[in-house]
This record gives C-alpha cells, sequence and structure tokens, in this order.
C-alpha cells in the first residue's frame, strides 16, 4: 500500500469493507466474477496452445510454421523470431513488412535481458510544420497516405543487428522460407483477402500503373483460397539473403526505394539509408505482485506506460474485487487517464528529448498522480495534464511472441502504422511503405489519428524517430520466464497488455482466456472509454455511467495478441488472437 495516501488508504478500505460479495462463475482456469447474477462469461472460446519445448505465436498460421521449423532445424528465438518476421512481410501485408520498423525485447536463457529499437526515422529533409498549410493547420491525410507520409525503415536493419548479435543459424537459412513463400505463393486467408479488397482503391490510387496487390483478369475481388504470389517481393529478400543489410540499404533495392520516394516532400534517400541503424538499449523493468516486468523504452511510450499502470493498480485488491467489476474498471480507467496524460507531456525520442525515466517510475511520483482521485465520480481528463516533475527542464501493427526449448525468449511487435501502410508499394522491390510521419506529433497538442496528442518532445525533426505505444513485453516469475506478451493496436497496445498481464496474474486465467477476454480502452483524450460489446455487465456499466464516466462500445475489437505462457510443469501455453487468423504452433 505504499503508493497511497492515509486518507486514500482510508477510503479505500472503507470501499472494499462496503462492497458487497459477488456470485462467481467458474470458467476454465479462472472464475468470472460479476456484479450481475444473470451474467454469464462473455469471452471467446478459442483453446490455447500446449506444447513441451517451443512455441511461436503470431499473426498468421504460415509465419508462425516457418518459426517453429526453424526451431526444429536447431535454430533459436531468434532465429525462428527473425524467419518469422520475413515470413509476416510476404504473408501477412496488412502490417508485416520490409519497409517500417519495430522493437524487440529479448530474454536470454541466463536471465539477461536486451531491448532493441528498430523504430524507423524522419528523413533529414523533414522539418517541424512540413504537415501544415499556409495558415499552420494540419494538411489531412499528408502523414497518414501517400509518399510523404513513410519514415526511414528500420525492419530489415533490426532483424540483421538481431541475428548478427544473437542468431545461431546461418543468415540463408532463416530468410529462405520467406522467399519460398513470396515466390511460390501464399494461400489467401478469409480475412487478407478482405483486407486487401478494401485497401483496392487506395492501392490504384497511390500506385499508378503498378498492379501490386491487385488481383488483375475477369474477377478483381480476392476470395479465400486464392494463391497470393509476390515475384519482385521474392527478388528483394534474394537480395537481403544475399548481402544482409546491405541488400536493402544499398544496391537495388535502395535505388528503387529512393527513386519511388522521389515525389514525396521531404524524400528518402541514401545518406538516410546509410545514416539508419537501430539502437540497443536499456528495457525498462519494474515488478508487479511479486513478478518481474521487462519491456521496451523510448522512443518506444510502451514499457514506462505499462509499468506505471502497474505500480499504480497494486494496491487495489483488483482479485477480490473480480474482473471488469465497476471498481476494478475505475481504478484501471483512472490509472489510464494519468499515464496517458504523462505519455503526451513527458515522451519522446531519447536521442533528441531528454525523457525522464526514472522520474515517471518514481513511487512518490505516482502517489501523488492519484491525489485528485475521487471513489464518487469520474475524474476530467480536461484538468489532468501530464504530472509536474521539479527540476526538470521539458497501430496497423503486429505482434509475436517465440519461446525455444532453452528457454530464450522473444516479443517482437513491428508495424508499417496504418493497415498496409502509406499505401505506396515500392515499384520493382514489391514491399509496402511506412505511414509513420503520422506518429509524430505533426502539430504539438493536436490529435492523430488514433486521437493521440503530443508536444514538442514529439515533434517532427530530421533523423527522429517517431513515438510509438509499441510494447513488447517479458515476465519472469520467483526468477524464471513466466510469459511473452504484446499486441498491435496503435493506441490501444499498451491497455490491452496492461489486462492481459492483469488477467493472468490477478484474475488467474489461462493464456488462451487471458488472450480472448473482451477489453476496454482509455488513452486520457478524447475523455472516453471504449469497449467491446458484452464486455461489462450491466449493472457495471450503469454504476460507471452514474460516476459520470463516458463509455461506449467499440465499432471493431480492442487488441490481436499473441502471448505465450510457462506453466509450473514446464509446458507452455500460446495464446493467440480469435479476434483474426493468429495461430500459435510449437512442438
Amino acid at each position: 500500500m505504499r503508493y497511497l495516501s492515509l486518507a486514500f488508504l482510508s477510503l479505500l478500505l472503507l470501499t472494499v469493507a462496503c462492497r458487497k460479495s459477488t456470485p462467481k462463475i467458474s470458467k476454465g482456469a479462472y472464475e468470472f466474477i460479476t456484479d450481475d447474477p444473470n451474467a454469464q462469461p462473455i469471452v471467446y472460446t478459442k483453446k490455447g496452445v500446449f506444447e513441451k519445448h517451443v512455441m511461436v505465436a503470431a499473426a498468421h498460421p504460415e509465419a508462425s510454421r516457418v518459426g517453429a521449423a526453424i526451431m526444429k532445424k536447431g535454430g533459436n528465438a531468434v532465429d525462428a523470431a527473425v524467419g518469422t518476421f520475413f515470413a509476416l512481410a510476404v504473408a501477412f501485408p496488412w502490417a508485416g513488412n520490409l519497409g517500417g520498423g519495430g522493437f524487440m525485447v529479448f530474454r536470454a536463457k541466463d536471465g539477461q535481458s536486451y531491448s532493441l529499437d528498430f523504430r524507423e526515422k524522419a528523413p533529414a529533409a523533414a522539418y517541424r510544420d512540413m504537415y501544415l498549410d499556409s495558415l499552420g493547420n494540419v494538411i489531412p491525410n499528408m502523414a497518414w497516405l501517400g509518399h510523404s507520409a513513410s519514415g526511414v525503415p528500420g525492419s530489415v536493419d533490426g532483424m540483421v543487428e538481431a541475428h548478427r548479435k544473437f542468431g545461431k543459424l546461418p543468415w540463408k537459412d532463416v530468410i529462405q522460407p520467406a522467399i519460398e513463400l513470396a515466390e511460390k505463393g501464399v494461400v489467401l486467408t478469409e480475412n487478407e483477402a478482405k483486407g486487401l479488397n478494401r485497401v483496392r482503391s487506395d492501392i490504384k490510387k497511390y500506385n499508378p500503373g503498378k498492379t501490386y496487390y491487385l488481383k488483375t483478369g475477369a474477377d478483381t475481388t480476392w476470395k479465400m483460397g486464392d494463391l497470393f504470389v509476390q515475384m519482385d517481393l521474392g527478388k528483394t529478400l534474394r537480395r537481403i539473403q544475399e548481402k544482409g543489410r546491405a541488400g536493402f540499404y544499398e544496391g537495388e533495392t535502395a535505388r528503387l526505394l529512393i527513386q519511388e520516394m522521389a515525389v514525396a516532400k521531404a524524400p528518402i534517400v541514401q545518406k538516410d539509408l546509410d545514416a539508419y541503424h537501430s539502437a540497443w538499449r536499456t528495457p525498462i523493468t519494474g515488478t508487479y505482485r511479486g513478478h518481474k516486468v521487462i519491456s521496451m523504452p523510448p522512443t518506444s511510450s510502451g514499457g514506462i506506460a505499462l509499468v506505471q499502470l502497474l505500480k499504480m493498480v497494486e494496491p487495489f485488491p483488483l482479485k477480490r474485487w473480480g474482473w471488469h467489476a465497476d471498481s476494478t474498471t475505475q481504478v484501471m480507467i483512472e490509472a489510464e487517464r494519468r499515464v496517458y496524460a504523462d505519455r503526451a507531456k513527458w515522451l519522446g525520442d531519447p536521442d533528441f528529448f531528454k525523457v525522464p525515466v526514472n522520474e515517471l517510475l518514481d513511487s512518490a511520483y505516482l502517489r501523488k498522480r492519484w491525489s485528485d482521485f475521487n471513489w464518487a465520480k469520474a475524474s476530467d481528463s480536461q484538468a489532468i495534464a501530464g504530472g509536474a516533475i521539479p527540476g526538470y527542464e521539458s497501430n496497423e501493427t503486429t505482434h509475436f511472441s517465440v519461446v525455444d526449448a532453452e528457454g530464450n525468449a522473444v516479443s517482437i511487435t513491428t508495424t508499417i502504422n496504418n493497415g498496409y501502410g502509406s499505401r505506396v508499394v515500392v515499384g520493382g522491390a514489391g514491399f509496402l511503405m511506412n505511414d509513420e510521419m503520422e506518429d509524430f506529433a505533426v502539430k504539438p497538442g493536436v490529435p492523430n489519428v488514433f486521437g493521440l496528442v503530443g508536444s514538442e518532445a514529439n515533434s517532427v525533426q530530421p533523423g527522429k524517430r517517431m513515438l510509438s505505444s509499441m510494447t513488447p513485453t517479458i515476465v519472469e516469475k520467483d526468477g524464471k520466464l513466466f510469459m511473452v506478451v504484446g499486441t498491435p493496436g496503435g493506441s490501444t497496445i499498451i491497455t490491452s497488455v496492461f489486462q492481459t498481464i492483469l488477467n493472468v496474474i490477478d484474475h488467474g486465467m489461462s493464456m488462451q482466456e487471458a488472450v480472448n477476454a473482451l477489453k476496454f480502452h482509455h488513452q486520457w483524450l478524447p475523455d472516453r472509454t471504449t469497449f467491446e460489446r458484452g464486455a461489462f455487465s450491466t449493472q457495471a456499466l450503469n454504476a460507471l455511467k452514474a460516476k459520470g464516466y463516458a463509455i461506449e462500445p467499440q465499432t471493431g475489437t480492442l487488441g490481436r495478441m499473441d502471448c505465450i505462457l510457462i506453466l509450473p510443469d514446464g509446458r507452455l501455453e500460446g495464446g493467440s488472437d480469435p479476434r483474426a487468423d493468429n495461430t500459435s504452433i510449437g512442438w
């Protein structure tokens, strides 16, 4: 209870003492606790995958198969992660990529942890107000769609660097499966067929004269079961296989990328490609109920925000109150409100801005952030800004998790931002470019496409990495590997990872149940909570609304989790999201 003032502690204890007991409904390995005696557990029914030695949980079954097969051949978790990454670049163009970037958290079998930042960078020609018109207003879609939306890609450099430092198999062996997928073709799932059909008009608009991602002939509509062949992408992958980093950032691929981007307002040129290098950084670590949490530092906001959230709710008896009970939800919303306000004010590229990491994670600071909490009513986001630090001067995405037989674990979240990125395909090279420039505060104080507000800490500057919400995370228990977790979802990534960890540790769910469980999200601004339909009982919703919470159903789903849990008997449980094609495969 060290984070609470005496007055707040008294109020908390009074609330617990007065709270009525709630009925419990058995559901698998956990009990669903609800205020509504007639409610049933409303979760997806997908079952977890259990294996003894290795596990890969990824967004596409072909990518998971590639990762598991690489470990079958003697590769370790990093080899499998690299192979899975390149397979996703072929089989999952919605978010898998060569033209984007991301983050990796790696925990070696000896317990040492590492994090790799391969986030995209702004080109050297970029400047603070490049997305504003003559009146200082944001030009719609310019940082989101088309050639000017792209930052310098970091994905290939990141995979090369991860393999150089920790890989076991030869580089050519971990790339070969992706080449075969590109050249022989991938059988489209129903979700991928629908996705390609949805972006057909944008692909045609931003790629005149090209036929990439378009189905040609009499029938122009992609269908489940169609074979999707990408010969130019296969050639690009062969150059990367032969020359490593130079196969992308130099030579023919670089020439094609530069030629494609020449029409952008801040075009990517050869000096941008030469200057790009991923960065090894010190992971963010914290504890929650005796578990060690290892996550991603800035340029990602995910690790700091996740540890803040866990520390802020740790004093509360969430297990006793129950999953998605009104009190549980209230403290989670209020913690999220304050953490996202801090994100907007204090987080950015640490190579350009002094991020106050230690101060943001300080217990006294977090206790002060709770000082204006009131059980009786919702806080007002307009009245809650980023916290004051004395003396200090101031997603579409995909995730996959890998554990090998030796206990090495990899958590990678990678992105081209929105689904299919900027919708620009590099002519002759066959890969999509990112639209990550939109993740900058293109005008500080103005929300981006995810509704996130940023400050000068995340303003556009040449060579700067844009802030991210990606939260690849590894959790230890009693000094041993316990859980690997992460998800796509833009601004909702942090809260989805947060809830999944709570689902396992506080609510006793299995890995798959924690992934299946319906989720909610609050991000400070806009001042509302969205939730997947069915996530709350009517009684819990009414109690929250009576206190002034603006809470409304999400039009779609939240999260696409791919996670792994290590069970007490040493088996691995893969939990892949039922909301899409996510698949866990092991042996």
